[in-house]
């Protein structure tokens, strides 16, 4: 099975035409019918088809032809292993759109300038071979061409694009024109080329938008620093950041990018990681901290040993996770997809019916258009039956070009994401949105989610006679000599404290009892009840009503003796969170419940969910009996349970339920089996994440039903002929501008949590 997977081969295409999810679903389906094909990803944000396939049974020419025969054109093919120097599809294809529209647009303006005074006041010689002239480029070569030729690939791989519709909206009237040489009739030339122009310019605008609209990946790319100083020989040298090497020795000056993902090795900073996290105030670092490629060193000169470079950064894996969530479908989409799929063809279907019905029952019909001339101008109630079946049928086509259907999700998709990108909310796919916007219940690991998963000394209880200084000062000393994680804690705590300690003598540990040793003399025992039993230390009744209430807190207490005498209590607890009662507060503002899932006893679990406001405590689970406990609750609260972690073992739970959160700071496999991803570890970004999800999904909604409601109220309007098809192209160019003008106000959206 490996070996097989291992021939596999990714590439990455540049399909400049791949304007929206219908154009998306024929390059797909294109692909598809090829042997060997393992899995078809299409981004319309990126204009880019990543295809993973078995070279054995087909190759990059065979992919590259067939999506071309299904009518667009492919203008760069890249391997897996390209991964620097990423092209611009965006730009390239904005230039060429633009190129196209003035070419066009140059020749109609003029036929538009001469058809105004040959119409109304005065004919002008030879004005139907001027026209025809000037169409023709733009309906036939330069303009049109492309129009065409996507069209009649289209149709000959048994699909039908947007451009089908274009193609018949343009080419009959301009060879219908011709006519007129032979017969007197009225031009549709002029029709023509108008449509086309129009056709070419909402294209270019719509593209132009959109790129607004999908700005978070464009800027993820521009973050990255270029170069990086490194340490060769003894010596500082500049290289290309895509020459670094893992390992390689950066030197990172005041102010300058962090190259690429590394760790410290000399020297202390601020670290300005706001495009990470979203938060505006740099994080200290010091040597053994990790630091990020792009962020920003605030202050200091620092030594950083590159850990991760290229494609394995945080940077690239945020970009690949923004693409993904882009390129992903929500489960609202499947029933627009069936839409649009059958949607070119039907629309075919009912201009052919106008087209017949006009030539047939004009004089019947005759009667709406007299109604229409009341109040708009375009309607000519006089016109022959072969006028209004043509104008029918061409403004039906014109008219009913599914664009704005097609962009409806793929773009509030683009916004969302970028604008949980920017607030350090990474979501994987489009399916995580709809889901997590009708979440019930949120369940929380304890450790590294709630808390710091990082003990820290939270109190130091002295016996009469003693003070806390002293007695923190002894418990340091000898705690100092150990490597058990509470000690650590301790030592820590008396240095954040200032309290000075000196050295321990004769350090002993005593298995599941505590520690031991002489400091100036004295005779230093920290540890259980058991220990001072032990060691004849009984007066401890003094410290019996401390320690209970200590432990009942949930913290882990330490006796502290000197001399054969208890002279206190310290006690280590891993902290809360500072956000986390405020995210559980939101939470339930929300309406949602909120479990904590962890392996600590009850009574340790209830303390933390007592301080921080959780609804229901599960405790004692081991790591195993965590996807038991979601799927419990999932019966309780059907498909609505979200679970949010940060360890290894988190990871199956994560996948178990409906929607997993991954705090960013924890272990890979979390963040990899994971639905959302949050690159600070704050837990008020499962707030964040939520709210953006229910403001995305609106979005989705609103457009998919004004581009359904456009479509249902205008194709009809068109059929009975009240509908001129130069108007026509306009509205079906204005609409798909508002689908995406309405995306873009989901940057506006308020999902911060105020703390």
């Amino acid at each position: 099975m490996d070996d097989k997977a291992n021939k596999h081969t990714r590439i990455e295409m540049t399909v400049p035409g791949m304007g929206s999810d219908h154009c998306a679903g024929i390059v797909r389906k294109s692909i598809e019918r090829l042997d060997g094909i393992e899995s078809i990803k299409t981004s319309i944000s990126s204009h880019k088809a990543t295809v993973e396939f078995d070279p054995d049974l087909t190759g990059a020419d065979e992919i590259q032809q067939a999506v071309e025969k299904a009518g667009y054109e492919v203008t760069s093919v890249r391997t897996e292993d390209d991964t620097n120097d990423r092209d611009d599809a965006e730009e390239v294809y904005l230039k060429r759109a633009w190129r196209r529209f003035v070419i066009a647009a140059i020749p109609t303006t003029i036929i538009m300038i001469l058809m105004m005074p040959h119409m109304f006041w005065q004919p002008i010689p030879g004005y139907l071979a001027i026209i025809a002239v000037l169409a023709f480029p733009v309906v036939f070569l330069y303009g049109g061409w492309a129009t065409h030729v996507s069209a009649w690939r289209s149709l000959t791989n048994r699909t039908a694009n947007m451009d089908v519709l274009i193609s018949m909206g343009s080419l009959p009237p301009y060879l219908i024109g011709l006519v007129g040489f032979f017969f007197p009739m009225t031009s549709f030339i002029e029709m023509a080329a108008t449509i086309m122009t129009f056709h070419i310019l909402g294209r270019y605008l719509e593209n132009k938008a959109k790129g607004r609209a999908s700005q978070a990946i464009k800027k993820l790319l521009t973050l990255s620093a270029k170069t990086a100083r490194v340490e060769r020989d003894g010596e500082e040298v500049e290289v290309p950041v895509k020459e670094l090497q893992a390992g390689d020795i950066m030197i990172v000056r005041p102010g300058d990018k962090i190259p690429t993902d590394g760790e410290i090795v000399e020297g202390e900073s601020h670290i300005d990681e706001s495009i990470a996290t979203g938060e505006s105030i740099p994080v200290s670092k010091q040597p053994g901290d990790e630091v990020l490629g792009a962020t920003i060193n605030a202050e200091g000169r620092l030594k950083v040993k590159a850990t991760r470079i290229g494609a394995d950064t945080f940077l690239s894996q945020v970009i690949k996770l923004v693409e993904e969530a882009q390129s992903s479908k929500v489960p609202i989409q499947e029933f627009a997809d069936r839409v649009t799929a059958r949607f070119v063809p039907v629309v075919i279907v009912i201009a052919l019916a106008s087209f017949g019905a006009w030539l047939l029952f004009a004089e019947p019909m005759r009667p709406i258009l007299e109604w229409g001339a009341g109040f708009l101008p375009w309607v000519d109630p006089t016109a022959g039956p072969v006028i209004l079946a043509l104008l029918a049928a061409i403004a039906v086509l014109v008219i009913a070009c599914p664009c704005a259907l097609g962009l409806a999700t793929p773009t509030a998709l683009m916004v969302g994401s970028g604008l949980g990108a920017e607030r350090g909310v990474l979501i994987r796919s489009g399916e995580a949105i709809q889901t997590l916007k009708n979440i019930r219940m949120v369940v929380l690991d304890k450790t590294g989610t709630i808390t710091r998963g990082e003990p820290e000394l939270t109190e130091v209880v002295a016996a009469d006679g003693h003070g806390e200084d002293d007695v923190l000062a002894l418990a340091a000393a000898v705690e100092n000599a150990s490597e058990h994680p509470l000690a650590r804690a301790v030592v820590d705590g008396a240095r954040h404290r200032e309290v000075q300690f000196g050295e321990v003598e004769s350090f002993k540990s005593v298995t599941a009892r505590g520690v031991e040793g002489m400091v100036d003399d004295r005779k230093i025992l920290i540890g259980n009840r058991r220990l001072l039993a032990e060691s004849n230390i009984t007066d401890l009744e003094a410290l019996d009503e401390a320690l209970a209430e200590l432990e009942e807190k949930g913290r882990t207490a330490v006796l502290v003796a000197a001399d054969g005498k208890a002279i206190g209590i310290v006690a280590v607890a891993d902290a809360i969170k500072s956000d986390s009662k405020s995210a559980i507060d939101a939470m339930h503002e929300l309406g949602l419940k909120v479990a904590m899932v962890t392996g600590d006893n009850e009574r340790a679990a209830k303390a933390v969910a007592e301080e921080v406001g959780i609804d229901e405590v599960l405790a004692g689970v081991l790591p195993e009996g965590k996807v038991d406990e979601i799927r419990k609750l999932q019966e309780r609260y059907g498909d609505h349970v979200a679970m949010v972690g940060d360890g290894i073992n988190d990871a199956p739970a994560l996948k178990q339920a409906n929607v997993g959160i991954a705090i960013g700071a924890g272990a890979d496999v979390a963040i990899e089996a994971a639905d959302v991803t949050l690159v600070s570890g704050e837990l008020t970004k499962v707030v964040e994440a939520i709210r953006l999800s229910k403001a995305t999904f609106r979005k989705i909604v609103e457009n998919l039903y004004w581009a359904f409601g456009y479509n249902v109220a205008a194709i009809p309007i068109a059929a009975i002929g009240l509908l001129h098809p130069m108007i026509g192209v306009i509205a079906m160019v204005t609409s798909s501008l508002s689908v995406i003008g309405n995306s873009t106000l989901l940057k506006r959206a308020r999902i911060v949590v105020e703390t």
